[in-house]
């Protein structure tokens, strides 16, 4: 009898799975599976948790500015108390009337209420696409009526919060469903119900006002209890120990330390303040680069780390020196590699994850901009100040007053920038010239591993790719990453090699994908050779990813820069025996105007235009593609779930033996196409 093609498929992914897995991790996962039936029976559970005692409590910090619009604020609470909310592309969502917290909006599936660490939560079928269902549950949105209240006073705000609250409860009971699965998502949900606690004055909020009041803020404290105790049972370990565990910590940190209601919760904090000192060094290299090689994960993770040490700085916890140094040097990869524009690579995975959502109809608001004014005044870098231009309204919330007029005065001292050029340990170099300008080039070259830990959960095939940036505009980029759990044809081609600006060869990735979130053999970059001066920034490197072919390949590629002359040349050797097809991708920004003349290929955007040669070899085929569903290719995905045609011009030929390609773009400016868009930053620097 044949199986289902389903169950084989979960078959192969769980072999693939325990290939990933030490000896120690796969005893691990089967004491958790012990665990998972023990729990069932009504063990190792807390059903009726002990009773808080209120007598103890802690520093409200957050909310203390009151320099914001309380109009943008209102008009998004009364969105919600439609039961509208924004998730990812979908945009206004409907969460139901009454409100439906175990439905994929996306799918409109509901998942079944069982135990939750045994439902299958990856099974399309079952549950939907599970990111889409987990979103609402993540309560970002509570905040934002805890903001309208703390800013107008209006208790209707708080009664939406105290009705969303009871249904979430009443739907989603303990250990049940679809909520109780995922310990990262129940961290980020304590994370904001704080944010929301101390917006609306804590346990002696006008919530709890009455019996009826007394019984929601017990019933709301009984749920805090068992989130941190599921947290605290069920931390992400081994390969599955990347930002989950991080932000899993920071959940359980900022709840043990905002509400000291139970005694335990001492002992909870400790954990896991060692756990955020321990896996900020594992997780992130001394130069500043999340290891998962992800700028998106960056951003994330750092929002968990400055909510934690605003937490600890507030309630007198100390955190060691390590943490606050490797937060700022996090910091200043993000300034490092932000063009003048304010843009950065989209490396690695990206799904518009977001730990909170505290900024309100401030139009083109950039979630990095956001961490770099938070931590110029955390961490008094003027030059962070100057790269975020202004305090955002995320900013002032997570600050107070006094600390803008702190970010004001930053903008009258001498700044140098940039900040760093490499990160010999995270594997990113920045090539270019006249930084923070409108005559700005800046090359952000991947020279650095795939991804963190077994798996490399979020690390795409890049090696050796890289993005482009020339007064402001994207030029070259990184097309992103679309899907995550669904859509497997689209998951592979955004991580794959392909979709960056490098070289495949026969077809084939770089690295061996495993899974959705799992890779196999993995490319390793090695023999980097990095020289900068005024005349000239080269970068050589090689990666062993397709030595495991019949016939061994080995690609070495060279990034020079010629300053004077506004030129990149790019020398790809491709070193092997025998025959070989090699295709060589160049992916552009949406906004850039592509056309074919003989011989070279001009590309424009704004006031730039680049002239693209091939000079070997003379008789290497190309073609420009633009939004192909069939190969894939030619597609750019700026927000998770979206994605749109952008032109990628494909060169490939196929090889004998040892062959060099050697690919020059000339930079030209037009003055009269320039944008003035810089003229305030120039003057600030």
């Amino acid at each position: 009898m044949l199986l289902p093609r389903s169950v084989v498929e979960k078959l192969i992914w769980r072999m693939k799975r325990l290939s990933c897995m030490s000896l120690p991790e796969i005893f691990h996962r089967v004491i958790v599976l012990g665990k998972n039936e023990l729990e069932k029976l009504g063990f190792l559970v807390v059903h009726n948790p002990p009773s808080p005692n209120l007598e103890l409590s802690s520093v409200c910090w957050f909310g203390k500015s009151r320099i914001v619009d309380s109009t943008q604020y209102c008009q998004a609470a009364d969105k919600i108390m439609r039961g509208v909310i924004d998730v990812f592309d979908l945009g206004d969502c409907r969460l139901g009337d009454p409100l439906e917290w175990n439905r994929d909006p996306l799918t409109g599936k509901n998942a079944p209420m069982v135990f939750g660490k045994a439902l299958d939560y990856r099974n399309e079928e079952l549950v939907g696409d599970i990111k889409y269902l987990w979103e609402p549950s993540r309560h970002l949105h509570l905040v934002t009526l805890a903001q309208a209240y703390s800013l107008t006073g209006s208790k209707v705000y708080l009664n939406a919060l105290r009705q969303h609250l009871t249904s979430w409860f009443d739907q989603c009971p303990y250990l049940m469903g679809p909520q109780w699965v995922s310990s990262l998502e129940l961290a980020i949900r304590l994370i904001n119900w704080y944010l929301a606690w101390q917006l609306i004055g804590g346990h002696n909020s006008d919530l709890f006002e009455g019996k009826n009041g007394i019984v929601f803020r017990d019933q709301w404290t009984k749920s805090i209890y068992q989130h941190v105790h599921f947290i605290n049972g069920y931390y992400s370990k081994y390969s599955s120990a990347n930002n989950h565990l991080i932000g899993e910590a920071a959940g359980v940190f900022i709840a043990t330390t905002g509400w000291p209601y139970w005694p335990e919760f001492s002992a909870w904090q400790r954990k896991s303040a060692y756990i955020l000192e321990r896996e900020i060094l594992l997780q992130n290299t001394s130069d500043g680069v999340n290891r998962e090689q992800a700028i998106a994960y960056q951003q994330f993770v750092l929002d968990f780390l400055l909510l934690s040490k605003l937490t600890a700085d507030a309630n007198q916890f100390e955190f060691s020196e390590h943490l606050i140094d490797r937060m700022e040097s996090m910091l200043e990869f993000v300034a490092s590699v932000m063009d003048v524009a304010g843009k950065l690579p989209m490396i690695g995975d990206g799904d518009d994850g977001f730990v909170v959502k505290l900024c309100k109809g401030d139009e083109g608001w950039c979630p990095f901009r956001s961490l770099l004014a938070t931590g110029a005044v955390i961490f008094n870098r003027p030059e962070f100040a100057v790269k975020s231009q202004k305090l955002d309204d995320k900013s002032r919330w997570l600050l107070g007053d006094e600390d803008e007029i702190q970010f004001d005065n930053f903008f009258i001292k001498d700044v140098r920038l940039p900040i760093k050029r490499d990160f010999k340990e995270g594997g990113y170099y920045v090539l270019g010239d006249n930084f923070e300008s409108k005559y700005e080039v800046k090359i952000i070259a991947d020279a650095g591993p795939l991804g963190y830990s077994n798996i490399a959960a979020h690390g795409h095939a890049d090696a050796l790719s890289f993005s482009m940036f020339i007064g402001g505009n994207e030029i070259l980029i990184d097309p992103g990453t679309y899907a995550y759990h669904t859509h497997k044809k689209w998951r592979d081609y955004f991580r794959g090699t392909s979709a960056h600006n490098t070289v495949r060869v026969d077809g084939q990735n770089q690295s061996v994908i495993g899974g959705n979130f799992m890779w196999l053999r993995k490319a390793k970059v090695e023999q980097v050779i990095w020289n900068t001066n005024d005349e000239e920034d080269t970068l050589v490197a090689r990666h062993d990813g397709y030595r495991r072919l019949a016939d061994p390949v080995n690609h070495k590629r060279t990034i020079s820069y010629i300053k004077s002359l506004r030129k990149i040349i790019v020398i790809d050797e491709i070193n092997c025996k025998s025959s070989h097809e090699i295709e060589l991708f160049w992916h552009f920004g949406e906004k850039c105007c592509l056309e074919d003349q003989q011989g070279h290929i001009n590309i424009r955007n704004g006031g730039v235009t680049l002239r693209l040669a091939m000079k070997n070899p003379t008789n290497v085929k190309h073609y420009i593609v633009s939004g192909d569903d069939d190969i894939p290719l030619g597609w750019v995905s700026r927000r998770f779930g979206v994605k749109e045609p952008a032109s990628t011009i494909m060169f490939s030929e196929k090889i004998y033996g040892d062959t060099k390609f050697l690919t020059e773009f000339q930079i030209n400016f037009d003055e009269s196409c320039m944008t003035d868009l810089y003229s305030v930053r120039d003057n600030l620097i």
